[in-house]
């Protein structure tokens, strides 16, 4: 695949190992100084996640994973983050780039020392591109390797959107399915110039050849959203091996008609049975509620205002005092949010 990426410099907390698995402690210890506040909010979320080779491809290149924290500071300034990568590259090399594209993400966002969680987003996505092309050059056979991020963060009554390459987020509302991210790939570049109509696009032969990606080129440029959250929303994230094969008519209607785990497994049964021409990754995610959690009464002079993030419009604040424990109707909404 063909890739051109941005530019920037910054650096996470290097992994031990390509595929070395993380523990939740070493992810937090960045915020454990951080002054004690509590979320307006928290969705409340039902998701599902499923995975499949397809018919055609030997092995699976496309990653998911997901981290949803329970501590409240961390809750309110990182929220809830989800991911689907899918490798490119090749065999053995698009698998490890996704996997540790996942990985590192997880790991280098939630240690971020960064106010906003844009900035935190960005400057982990650019050390992860550094570390994953830095890999590719020293093993000939991994050369080119790189790999696609759709990434959603749920904090408070946001969600907040990463995008490198051509897996896609759908948001699903009122039964009305739009697309939010927009694809880094030559044939929608070609649509959006009006040299390439819709229909000729999804029979060209270079609808594969993508113009972003995270590790292929020194550089990485992602793309970012900020969407409202509201109760009884649906997201769907997705590589290309869905999207390949089912239209966003049939993905609104299966994901809006089940929950989340038999959408997924239906979506993935759809796409293989219309050939499975490449792997196949679907993340739903229900919104089926936001909660909303109380704040402790400002008694201490040294209070803290934090907010979440700023580009490219809109504004989310949250106040709490430094040292104060969450107050009992706080309490009582954590207990209904986490089934205690």
């Amino acid at each position: 695949m063909s890739v051109n990426d941005g530019t920037g410099s910054a650096s996470v907390p290097a992994l031990d190992e390509t595929t070395a698995k993380f523990d939740r402690n070493d992810l937090v210890r960045g915020w454990r100084d951080y002054e004690a506040r509590t979320p307006r909010v928290v969705p409340a979320l039902k998701y599902a996640a499923k995975t499949d080779m397809g018919q055609v491809r030997e092995n699976n290149e496309d990653k998911f994973d997901y981290y949803e924290p329970e501590d409240p500071s961390l809750l309110a300034a990182r929220g809830s983050l989800f991911i689907v990568a899918d490798g490119i590259g090749g065999a053995q090399a698009g698998q490890i780039a996704s996997e540790m594209l996942v990985k590192s993400l997880i790991a280098g966002y939630y240690d971020h020392p960064a106010g906003d969680i844009q900035t935190a987003l960005y400057e982990t996505l650019v050390a992860t591109n550094d570390r994953i092309h830095s890999l590719a050059q020293m093993i000939p056979e991994r050369s080119g390797m790189g790999s696609t991020l759709t990434a959603a963060v749920f904090v408070e009554d946001q969600a907040v959107l990463a995008q490198v390459g051509d897996s896609r987020a759908y948001l699903i509302r009122d039964g009305a399915i739009r697309q939010v991210t927009q694809d880094h790939s030559w044939v929608e570049e070609q649509v959006r110039a009006g040299m390439l109509s819709r229909e000729a696009a999804e029979m060209s032969p270079f609808r594969n050849v993508i113009t972003r990606s995270v590790g292929a080129s020194p550089t990485v440029q992602p793309d970012f959203y900020i969407e409202e959250t509201r109760a009884g929303d649906l997201w769907v994230l997705c590589s290309d091996g869905l999207t390949g094969h089912v239209g966003e008519g049939e993905i609104a209607q299966i994901a809006g008609s089940h929950p989340p785990s038999e959408a997924a497994r239906q979506l993935i049964e759809l796409a293989n049975a219309r050939g499975g021409r490449d792997n196949i990754t679907v993340f739903i995610l229900s919104v089926r509620d936001l909660i909303p959690l109380s704040e402790p009464p400002a008694t201490s002079s040294n209070e803290s205002v934090r907010r979440v993030p700023e580009a490219p419009s809109g504004e989310k604040m949250a106040v709490s005092p430094a040292k104060e424990e969450v107050a009992e109707p706080a309490r009582a909404s954590w207990r209904k949010l986490f089934g205690l």
